[in-house]
């Protein structure tokens, strides 16, 4: 998990240190239609998995739009931002699902300890935004990316949105590889005619750039996923996704390391602030399911599809 952690803490970052070469959009059409291709492969003829029909035309096209959307708003999110802005506000995404299942399903009601959780996150989100940026230079760089920002904010919350519609669809019975091929095929399909349409289609092949390229494909968008949903089927969801809060840190340590990104007190403490928030979100349900552990038999877990 430590290892996925860091793999999705730099996918930010590798997208943005060869942005000059391949702008982010297309980079994320890209990477998501030959990475569609090699899950359509691994699900269909090498695992020999039956895909569930007849979900394409519903619940596959609504997460094959969120997914994209989700893409769209990191890709243009890095042109106007810092990578380690990027990795913080996309891992707000627990929040809106939390919300959104809140909403929908009653054995996902949130308790007294997790919406105290919830209001410190969305105290650390309105740190970031409003505590005064100006001042320095560095400041003054923060100030400028408030744009991008808010589209790392929109990324996390349709991620989240993206999981509540799997969750409560049909989808929430089907395999990791189709739900998967679904939203990697959305993006595709959607992102590359819009990154034409923008005049974001020139790429240069370079080392970093092609390099780049085989990370996000082979290493992010088909195997950290798999290994991802391989292990939602052995562990507790809810102690993997405390350690999944591991990425932002990550993807922040990178962008200073990297790309020699810095960042503002605001941003740090905002940053803190929401990252205890989820914590205390997701441990009080890892401290649900202990008591439910040590009370009785464990109950029978439905397959969890929780989408990247």
């Amino acid at each position: 998990m430590v290892l996925l952690c860091v793999v999705w803490g730099a996918q930010q970052v590798a997208m943005k240190a060869v942005a000059g070469d391949i702008a982010p959009i297309m980079q994320v059409a890209v990477r998501s239609g030959i990475a569609a291709a090699l899950v359509w492969i691994i699900g269909k003829w090498i695992m020999r998995e039956v895909w569930l029909p007849g979900v394409w035309c519903r619940s596959g096209l609504v997460v094959a739009v969120l997914f994209a959307g989700e893409f769209l708003f990191v890709a243009e999110g890095l042109r106007r931002t810092s990578a380690s802005h990027m990795a913080v506000f996309l891992y707000t995404a627990p929040l809106f699902a939390a919300i959104g299942l809140h909403l929908r399903l009653p054995e996902e009601r949130l308790g007294a300890i997790q919406w105290l959780g919830m209001s410190l996150a969305f105290a650390g989100i309105a740190t970031t935004f409003l505590m005064p940026r100006d001042g320095t230079a560095i400041q003054t760089v923060n100030a400028n990316s408030l744009p991008g920002d808010l589209l790392g904010l929109c990324a996390g919350a349709t991620w989240g949105f993206t999981t509540v519609a799997v969750r409560t669809s049909r989808l929430s019975e089907a395999s990791a590889t189709q739900t998967l091929f679904y939203q990697l095929a959305g993006a595709f399909v959607l992102l590359l005619p819009l990154s034409l349409l923008a005049g974001q289609s020139l790429m240069s092949f370079s080392t970093g750039a092609v390099a780049s390229l085989v990370f996000q494909t082979l290493i992010v968008s088909v195997a950290s996923y798999l290994i991802w949903f391989w292990m939602l089927r052995r562990y507790l969801a809810a102690r993997l996704g405390v350690l999944a809060f591991m990425s932002p840190l990550f993807g922040v340590m990178m962008g200073y390391l990297w790309l020699g990104e810095q960042t503002s007190f605001g941003f740090l403490l905002g940053a803190s602030l929401t990252i205890a928030g989820l914590l205390v979100v997701n441990l009080s349900k890892v401290a649900a399911q202990n008591r439910r552990d040590t009370s009785g038999p464990a109950p029978k877990h439905p397959k969890e599809k929780i989408p990247l």
